[in-house]
């Protein structure tokens, strides 16, 4: 297994980091590894849907868990390559008026012993710049 986790803190509500979790609709205006994001239901424990990484073939994902105010967990299961990628994304109070969000992901599997070392420090070089970008944005969406 590979794993890979960031914090950042910023002047933020849950609230308004909430809403642009739970609205994959944003989740490219915040993260330029992505290009869009379908979700078949609401945004729940247990709803699939299919995301499209920049670059890359469209995947299914999954909702793992998900805390309103809180995070949510989400895996995404690479065909063919005996992976599965998984993230959590959680929010906690960090002060009067201060978030700290972190980002955690892992890839497991069969295959990750080859793979992870491949995929994985790319997609962990990303996260800390989109994680500012989603902190920049629910800044400004909270006024």
């Amino acid at each position: 297994m590979w794993e890979f986790e960031h914090s950042e803190e910023g002047k933020s509500s849950k609230r308004a980091l909430w809403a642009l979790y739970s609205d994959v609709k944003t989740w490219p205006e915040w993260d330029e590894g992505i290009e869009w994001v379908r979700l078949d239901g609401e945004f729940r424990e247990g709803t699939s849907g299919t995301i499209k990484p920049a670059g890359q073939d469209q995947l299914p994902f999954r909702l793992t868990s998900v805390t309103v105010d809180g995070g949510f967990s989400d895996e995404t299961e690479i065909p063919g390559a005996g992976v599965t990628i998984g993230f959590k994304h959680t929010i906690e109070s960090a002060g009067e008026g201060q978030c700290r969000i972190t980002h955690h992901v892992s890839i497991f599997g069969p295959g990750a012993e080859s793979l992870a070392p491949e995929i994985g420090p790319g997609m962990a070089e990303g996260i800390p710049e989109t994680m500012r970008s989603l902190l920049k944005m629910a800044q400004a969406r909270r006024g």
